[in-house]
């Protein structure tokens, strides 16, 4: 029988505050796609500078990051020790990714409503669903809406 993952996210404790960037840093943005394969002088393509800022986030005052624990999302491609973007003001639809409490504990899993009921979708065989029943705790804190992954 698959194991239950308790804690799918490093849990941020409740005396701490989101911190504000402070700056904005443009990176060189290349406007056209870049072959895996054979090498070409994108430099003759740099066509604007991205916001990163702007590129990731919509709602600044409503989003956060968190960090990644757990092996329970890695088929949604989401590993141990990357970043997530989460937004509070976002309403979960069905099939978004969520960071939700159940029961106390934080976890990051596929939203999922099956005929008027809610289920939390590991996307790892080797972790078992959560269905959400009468008398749990339950809240969606915010729907993940990137990934960033170190590729070290």
């Amino acid at each position: 029988m698959p194991s239950k993952s308790r804690n799918d996210i490093v849990a941020p404790t409740r005396a701490a505050k989101p911190r504000a960037v402070k700056t904005n840093v443009h990176l060189p943005f290349f406007g056209c796609s870049v072959s895996c394969g054979f090498p070409s002088p994108a430099d003759d393509y740099i066509e604007k500078k991205l916001d990163l800022n702007e590129y990731l986030i919509d709602k600044p005052a409503a989003t956060f990051f968190v960090r990644v624990s757990g092996d329970s999302m890695i088929g949604a491609g989401i590993h141990p020790d990357d970043l997530l973007i989460v937004d509070r003001s976002k309403e979960p639809k069905n099939k978004s990714i969520v960071l939700a409490i159940v029961n106390g504990d934080f976890t990051v899993k596929r939203y999922m409503c099956r005929g008027g009921k809610i289920i939390l979708k590991a996307e790892n065989p080797a972790h078992a669903d959560i269905a959400i029943v009468d008398g749990m705790q339950f809240e969606v804190v915010g729907v993940c809406t990137n990934v960033i992954h170190n590729l070290k």
